[in-house]
Order: structure tokens, then sequence, then C-alpha cells
């Protein structure tokens, strides 16, 4: 039973946290590589330019790939530890710290939004490098509170489109909410000599790439939930839902009236694409 301190505690926040005077747009974003966490390149240059062209969060609330797990849970901790959930990369890479702070009280207030599922708050994650590999290039002085959201791998995409839909106010009071994955993502299938080749895209991760944007485009939503009905070439590019998953929250967090617009749309690897989207609203 939720006692009378708890209440007062998230009527606090949201009194303190307030309505912005226009709401956050909300942004997929093709990670990529670990490595795009620490070099300048077309990708990192863009998250920086991107922090520079939205407003200032108060927080950020981030779904990431990387947190595949069963029932949905948000970080909770004061200062959430940075994960380094990858391994062969070069020890520079491994020795990065984005020590930025939590939000205790934004994810009692996350987890008060949603009732379709009860959340659990975590004190075990972090921020993984679906988070932190973007977020240090966008808030480079680390003091902007980052959360993040897990994704239930129990759960198909028209459910988590649906929860997306419960913590969509928290777009008015200046939370930034970003899904962090890949549209189009085969590791299985990279061409690893052809790595660095600009904009290197298969035949066919390319056109199916472009067949989601023209959906992302056309608020044709219930098509990209149902992706596994999009022919083969979607399931090439999604053998696995993870890092596709964090798209689909970002279209149940989209309103009637967000202009969309695409950035980073190039292929890597041949497999791989970095295609990102804004949501980003018309006042």
């Amino acid at each position: 039973m939720t006692d009378i301190n708890t209440l007062n505690g998230l009527k606090n926040f949201t009194n303190t946290l307030g309505k912005q005077p226009c709401r956050m747009p909300v942004l997929f974003v093709g990670h990529g590589s670990p490595m795009n966490g620490i070099e300048d390149n077309e990708f990192s240059r863009r998250w920086t330019e991107m922090a520079k062209e939205i407003p200032v969060p108060k927080a950020v609330l981030v779904v990431s790939a990387h947190w595949f797990t069963r029932g949905t849970k948000v970080t909770a901790m004061d200062f959430p530890r940075t994960i380094h959930d990858f391994g062969g990369f070069p020890k520079e890479l491994f020795e990065v710290q984005y020590p930025a702070p939590g939000d205790p009280a934004l994810a009692r207030e996350t987890t008060a939004m949603i009732h379709s599922t009860e959340v659990e708050l975590s004190h075990d994650w972090g921020l993984d490098h679906g988070t932190w590999t973007i977020v240090r290039h966008m808030y480079p002085l680390e003091n902007i509170p980052v959360l993040q959201l897990s994704i239930d791998y129990t759960k198909d995409a028209a459910y988590h489109y649906e929860l997306a839909k419960e913590i969509e106010q928290l777009r008015d009071k200046g939370v930034l909410i970003m899904g962090s994955g890949n549209i189009v993502h085969n590791l299985r299938m990279v061409a690893w000599d052809r790595l660095y080749e600009p904009n290197y895209g298969y035949d066919w991760a390319k056109q199916i790439n472009s067949t989601f944007k023209e959906l992302i485009a056309n608020g044709d939503h219930e098509r990209l939930i149902h992706y596994d009905r999009l022919g083969q070439e979607a399931m090439m590019a999604i053998p696995t839902p993870e890092h596709y998953l964090p798209l689909i929250y970002t279209l149940g967090l989209k309103g009637k009236n967000d202009a969309v617009s695409f950035f980073n749309d190039q292929a890597v690897g041949g497999s791989l694409t970095m295609t990102s989207v804004k949501f980003d609203p018309v006042n």
C-alpha cells in the first residue's frame, strides 16, 4: 500500500518539475558501434548539434536496446554507474566514465504513470553504451540527470507501443525521451572489410530502411508495429527485436502535431543503418 509520504513526495516532484513552455521532442537515435562514444565523426557531431537545437532538458530518459529484461524496470539510483557492456574494443573506450546524476524522484514518477504493468525501481543497472555513448556528446558537462527504462523481452511490439503512451506527459515536464537502437541491425551479415566505406549498405538493407522511413513519415504505425509482415527484408533487418523496439517506444510517444525529420541517415557495413528520427512538436 502506498503511504502518505510517498504520495506527498510524488506530488512535490510533479510541482517542482512543472510544465514547460513547450513540450520536448522525442528522439530515436541509431547508436551503432560503441566507438561512436569516443570518436569525432559525422554521427557524434550530429548528436552534439542536436543538443543545441532542442530545449535543454531537465532530465533524459532513454529506452536502450541493451537493457532487455523480464518485466519493466527504471533506474532509480542517485548516480548510475557507467556500464561497459561490450568486448574487444580499445582500452580507451573502457576507461570512459559518464558520471551524470540519476533522478530517483523522476523514476518514481515514471512508475506511477505506468498502469499496464508493475515497474520495478532498479538500483543494479546504470547507463549502458546505448545511452552514454550518445549523451556524453550531447551533454558533456554531465550535469543533466539520465535514467533508463528497460524493454520487457516477453512482450510484443504492440505492448511496448501502448506502454510508451502512458509516459507521454513527461514530454510536457522537461524530460527528453530517447529510444536508442538501430532500425536495420544484422551483425551476422556485416561486411567488416567495408565498415568504414561511407554509406555502404546492401541493396536489401537500403530498400527496407527506405520502407521504414516512408512508414514513419506517413504515420503508419500499425505496419511498423507488425514489421514481421513486411517481408523477408524486414526479417533480415530485424533478426532479433531489441534494437528495433526503442523505435516503437518513440512512435508511441509521438504527438498528433509532431513534425517528423530524419538525421544520421547512413548505412554502415552493409547490414546496419544509423538512421535516426526526431519527432518535434509544432507550436
